[in-house]
């Protein structure tokens, strides 16, 4: 028989090729760099094959098969980890830890009242967070790094088991002066005549934006040129621009809802025939020994929904 690798060996191997750095991955699994590094060249011995290259001095570089091997390193070892985690799932629900991802434009508005509600409902529950794009997050699943997502949809989440909870509109905010605060909606079509406001590159409602305003016929400037947009890197950002008079921008409701326009001289009108929404929605790996914790957690959330106050 094969002999096989341990789960600190697994751990040695993962934390090395997501730091690159002996020092640092040692320090992330509370050991000695001589014992991390001892523990790499024991599991290259076992194997009888080379993991890392050491040609090239002082860098940490992995072999092609050995980036190969840390890759099956994370699937295996997320596969052991499920073992008590299913275990304490049979027991009690939403125990020990849960590693959470959330993107920017769900999470400050989201997140206090999930944490104050899982920490009265489910005091066991070790509750780790996440904030990043959906690609960043949906890659980490993968990965092993996180448990479950909080995403808006529409998304790219091929390989996942998602679970939509519910429907948040968009609105078009405007500063209170600007023409658009006179109507009752917005028709998609006037989208067009001011400058837009939008998130940077790598956020879903950059693209649910954009998607939006293609409904909108096109303006160009006196050269032939669009009109200019300016990016925000958070939904508070785009508040400010707006309030500044920089353009209008489509914000969803449940920012809205969670006080971010409040203070500030911005009128939020929606959109004509309720024209557009994002839906959000859970995510996690297929197959995962937690899904009735995720059902659970999906039943909070959509309590959250109905009752926002």
């Amino acid at each position: 028989m094969l002999p096989l690798p341990s789960a600190q060996q697994l751990r040695y191997l993962i934390a090395l090729s997501e730091l690159r750095h002996f020092g640092r991955a040692a320090a992330a699994c509370a050991v000695t760099q001589s014992t991390l590094s001892a523990g790499i060249m024991t599991l290259e011995r076992q194997l009888d094959t080379p993991l890392l290259d050491r040609t090239v001095g002082k860098k940490v570089v992995f072999t092609p098969l050995g980036h190969e091997i840390a890759l099956k390193a994370r699937q295996a070892l997320a596969a052991l980890e499920a073992v008590p985690q299913l275990a304490a799932a049979a027991r009690t629900p939403l125990t020990g830890p849960l590693r959470l991802g959330i993107i920017p434009t769900i999470g400050p508005f989201l997140i206090p009242r999930t944490v104050h509600i899982l920490r009265e409902h489910f005091p066991r529950l070790l509750l780790s967070l996440t904030e990043d794009t959906t690609e960043h997050l949906l890659e980490k699943l993968s990965l092993g790094q996180l448990d479950m997502l909080v995403l808006a949809m529409p998304c790219l989440c091929d390989g996942t088991e998602t679970h939509p909870l519910w429907q948040d509109p968009f609105y078009v905010i405007m500063p209170s002066n600007h023409p658009f605060a006179a109507l009752e909606s917005v028709p998609v079509e006037r989208l067009s005549e001011y400058n837009m406001v939008m998130m940077e590159d790598g956020h879903c409602l950059r693209e649910q934006t954009l998607a939006i305003c293609r409904q909108s016929p096109s303006r160009s400037g006196a050269e032939g040129e669009s009109e200019p947009t300016f990016t925000a890197m958070s939904l508070h950002s785009m508040a400010e621009m707006v309030e500044l008079g920089l353009g209008i921008a489509i914000m969803p409701a449940l920012a809205i809802n969670g006080g971010i326009l409040k203070n500030r001289k911005i009128a939020a009108r929606p959109l004509a025939d309720g024209a557009a929404w994002r839906t959000i929605g859970l995510a996690w790996r297929p197959r995962s020994p937690r899904t009735t914790d995720f059902s659970t957690l999906a039943s909070t959330l959509l309590t959250l929904a109905l009752d926002p106050a």
